[in-house]
């Protein structure tokens, strides 16, 4: 379990093919400096295991079904890419519940520049869209970030804007992104189980009643 506040801009160092997998090297002395071989760590808001570590850089496989789904394709060597450690216990939740399981991805339509901040449009499924609300959390590449607008659910093309402040362009890999770029998508663990629910109607008239 994350919580969406980067803590390294870490680097690829190396992508080894591994049949349908890929097995990825990541150069971050911060993430790895109390890690130990199976610990979980976030990168690009996908949720890796590490099988081998040296003093600054760790290696993770990624399977098919993360390649699939996620931006990790895209990926080079000195690709900079975000990274976290796993939550403890006990810490402040800062941004929002990240369990590292990306939905998909999301391409970046649009920058638009203001004086102190910069808001990113990024185009997405319908499917995608739909579990997306204004004002609530997505998580994009591993940052905990609000919905700061969003498309009418009539539009054809399905769009959600965020806005960034100077330390989360800074801090992440948000400020370097281009237009075309795509991103990790997370979207809300509640909104997942709402859109799950409603494909059970007899469930929840079950539960109506018992509320009755």
């Amino acid at each position: 379990m994350f919580t969406g506040l980067i803590e390294e801009l870490g680097t690829i160092t190396a992508i080894e093919p591994v049949g349908d997998s890929l097995r990825l090297t990541v150069r971050g002395p911060k993430v790895v400096a109390d890690a130990s071989h199976g610990d979980s760590i976030s990168v690009n808001g996908t949720c890796l295991t590490v099988i081998e570590q040296t003093a600054d850089t760790f290696t993770a496989d990624v399977m098919a079904q993360t390649i699939k789904m996620s931006a990790v394709p895209d990926l080079e060597v000195g690709s900079p890419v975000n990274l976290e450690r796993a939550a403890l216990a006990g810490d402040r939740l800062g941004g929002h519940i990240v369990q590292g399981h990306v939905d998909g991805t999301a391409t970046l339509t649009a920058i638009t520049e203001a004086e102190q901040w910069r808001v990113l449009r990024f185009g997405l499924s319908r499917e995608l869209a739909a579990l997306l609300v204004d004002k609530g959390s997505v998580t994009v590449s591993g940052v905990s970030l609000t919905v700061s607008n969003i498309s009418d659910p009539s539009e054809p093309d399905q769009w959600f804007e965020v806005s960034l402040i100077p330390e989360t362009l800074v801090a992440t890999i948000m400020g370097s992104l281009k237009v075309g770029d795509r991103v990790n998508i997370e979207t809300d663990m509640l909104a997942r189980h709402v859109a799950r629910m409603m494909h059970f109607p007899e469930v929840l008239g079950k539960l109506a009643q018992k509320e009755q």
